[in-house]
């Protein structure tokens, strides 16, 4: 670690001004964390080990970055679901999502215990609710796509219990987060609202080892933490409005990463903030849940 890291104190470990900062994920083989930022179409990893930061060229913009059990990642662009291969920084489309809708993109995303990749498409306007909340999952050597829900203008998370029996998915401009409940079969059902908020707007969401909930709050300046029954825990602030989503990390999941972005700022408010779109660390006393990865299946 290229600085010393205290407990629930935000230390930025990159001020290199991301216009979108978004999606972090940590993978413990490389001892590292993958990012992106959405705006600058960028790909952007981060190491533990020497404190490099790597970039590569998207074809558009990223919504999301996710693992998968052969060494690529899949990302969410505007279009659909790409491979994408670090090795050789090449971008393969996958599948098309929403082809009907030209004004929709992918947006946030996360993999279950199963293998399974949730994510949410939003209006890139953010002004229709047209976005939706799917599954997807590997069967038989194609990517298989669900319809879970609709009526989202900016979704964000989605986020599952560590138990693996909820989904918190979040509607950025109503300012709520919603739970469901998901069945044996992958099923949502008993959608209810499991937080709203009055200051700021929930952005990335995760849950830690405890089945606790942090979510990175836009124009907020703070990260939101919820206890499973919806209670609030004591929120953890930074320099900086717009903080997007957080990764656990580090050998015990203990360390935090957290994305922040510059986009909506003024330039007023970016003097103020000089550390907007940083990445920043710290300690937290409660693990995180490993990353999990989507699995392709054998056929």
């Amino acid at each position: 670690m290229p600085v010393k890291l205290e407990h629930h104190k935000p230390v930025c470990l990159s001020d290199f001004r991301a216009v979108l900062g978004e999606g972090p994920v940590w993978i413990k083989a490389e001892n590292a964390f993958y990012f992106v930022d959405i705006v600058s179409h960028h790909v952007h990893r981060y190491s533990l080990t020497d404190a490099s930061l790597s970039v590569w060229n998207a074809p558009n913009r990223t919504g999301f970055l996710l693992p998968v059990n052969d060494g690529t990642f899949l990302a969410g662009l505007p279009d659909g679901l790409h491979r994408f291969d670090v090795k050789t920084g090449y971008f393969e489309r996958a599948c098309v999502i929403e082809p009907e809708d030209e004004g929709n993109r992918l947006n946030d995303g996360c993999v279950d215990q199963r293998g399974r990749i949730w994510f949410g498409t939003m209006d890139d306007g953010e002004s229709r609710d047209s976005g939706s909340l799917y599954r997807v999952e590997h069967k038989k050597g194609e990517l298989v796509i669900s319809h879970w829900d609709s009526g989202y203008t900016v979704s964000n998370g989605p986020a599952i219990s560590p138990c693996g029996k909820v989904l918190y998915a979040c509607d950025s401009p109503q300012q709520r987060i919603y739970a469901f409940d998901i069945g044996e079969d992958g099923s949502l059902t008993n959608k209810r609202i499991f937080a709203t908020f009055t200051k700021g707007y929930p952005d990335g969401v995760v849950t830690d080892s405890e089945g606790n909930l942090w979510c990175g709050t836009w124009a907020g300046g703070q990260i939101t933490r919820f206890r499973p029954d919806g209670s609030m825990m004591e929120p953890i602030a930074l320099p900086v409005a717009n903080v997007t989503k957080v990764a656990f990390g580090g050998e015990d999941y203990k360390t935090v990463f957290v994305t922040t972005a510059r986009k909506g700022l003024s330039p007023e408010e970016l003097e103020a903030q000089p550390q907007a779109g940083g990445i920043f660390a710290f300690r937290t006393d409660i693990p995180g849940n490993p990353q999990h990865s989507f699995v392709l299946e054998t056929v």
